[in-house]
């Protein structure tokens, strides 16, 4: 398994509706062209699995993933109520290493996300382009005018179910395709839930009901239909993940006190670079500990500011509310779906307060939980 394919896991969810995005009335043309033409350009690339399968040129490593991604495919809408159309039924070989690059950028003292708008979609903490020369001029031009900016791969993204037909369906790509077992799951299962239910102008509330879903969901394939050699490889790697998101949460949660403390500029500034400093240190001795050498967060730790810490909340913030509404929902998925849609119709404040007290409300009397 290649390493870098490890880093960029964390940002998959991000990816999301870069293609409405751009159809729903971007301002800037030279935008909309990249996005529509990026993403015509990778669905250009996309065959049926089946014909994948059937090609004797297809090499059996990359025939047997397929395969399996198909049994999750099936999995997702026997076992957890998820869409049941062409989304991931169909596979590209991009050949690169990402599908999209991500564009988010903070206030030098503040991790609040710049949004960017539009009619459709609402507002979105980033900006995707399908071109990573013209990410990274863009990120250019938002640090110079003061941003904190982080560039990030993205090896998946969703549309939403939006489009019609099998060719607009959301594809399978190389760039996620050799993920462990667990994770290809979990990937999957996640840009589904996009599907199930979507809050405009609100990144936070989506991404944490797709992770969500994602952890349900993972868990259960690999209990129900893995083996032991997979979920061991899981293991490893989501404990590495786990430990990194104590790590960087701990060091978000810091920052955001400061930031938010009546300290004067210059003090919050010293404090910022002493807890950074404190937060790469952790990391070093992480790497050298219990991760035996392990460099595949190298980059993220390199490259950390504010804009790469401030994304991080959008994916585990509200995941616990949405696990115990799960739990209340009797672990009825269709129910669960329901719940999370008439949440989502909802004004944002009343969304955040309906969300926590609907997950706080006493559960239904339940079989013990599966492992």
């Amino acid at each position: 398994m290649k390493r870098k394919l490890l880093k960029t896991r964390h940002w998959i969810g991000l990816g999301s509706v870069v293609l409405l995005a751009a159809l729903s009335g971007c301002s800037s043309v030279r935008y909309l062209a990249q996005s529509v033409g990026g993403h015509l350009s990778l669905l250009n690339q996309a065959k049926p699995v089946s014909e994948w399968v059937a090609d004797p040129a297809t090499p059996a490593p990359v025939r047997e993933r397929l395969l399996l991604t198909q049994r999750m495919r099936d999995y997702a809408v026997s076992e957890l109520k998820l869409p049941d159309n062409a989304s991931y039924r169909r596979y590209a070989d991009l050949h690169r290493n990402a599908a999209v690059w991500n564009v988010v950028a903070a206030p030098e003292l503040s991790l609040t996300l710049k949004t960017w708008c539009y009619p459709v979609t609402g507002c979105v903490g980033y900006r995707g382009y399908f071109d990573q020369a013209a990410a990274n001029a863009q990120g250019e031009a938002l640090r110079a005018e003061g941003l904190e900016v982080s560039v990030y791969a993205v090896p998946a993204y969703s549309t939403l179910g939006k489009l019609p037909g099998g060719f607009f369906s959301d594809p399978l790509l190389n760039t996620f395709l050799r993920y462990p077992e667990g994770e290809l799951a979990r990937l999957i299962f996640h840009e589904l839930a996009h599907q199930v239910a979507y809050a405009k102008d609100d990144t936070m509330f989506n991404e944490s009901f797709a992770t969500a879903v994602e952890r349900i969901g993972g868990t259960r394939w690999l209990v129900e239909r893995s083996t032991a050699e997979a979920r061991d490889e899981y293991e490893r790697y989501d404990r590495r993940r786990q430990e990194f998101r104590a790590l960087t949460m701990q060091a978000r949660s810091d920052l955001d006190a400061l930031y938010r403390s009546g300290r004067s500029d210059a003090d919050k500034r010293a404090a910022k670079a002493e807890r950074m400093a404190v937060l790469r240190a952790d990391y070093a001795a992480l790497k050298a500990g219990a991760w035996q050498g392990y460099a595949g967060y190298d980059g993220w730790f390199e490259r950390a500011n504010n804009a790469s810490l401030g994304v991080l909340a959008a994916y585990n913030e509200l995941v616990p509310q949405f696990e115990q509404l799960f739990e209340r929902e009797g672990r009825d998925f269709e129910r669960f779906y329901a719940e999370v849609r008439r949440i989502a119709a909802l004004p944002r404040d009343e969304r955040r307060a309906t969300l926590g007290a609907a997950a706080l409300a006493r559960a239904p009397e339940q079989e013990p939980r599966r492992p």
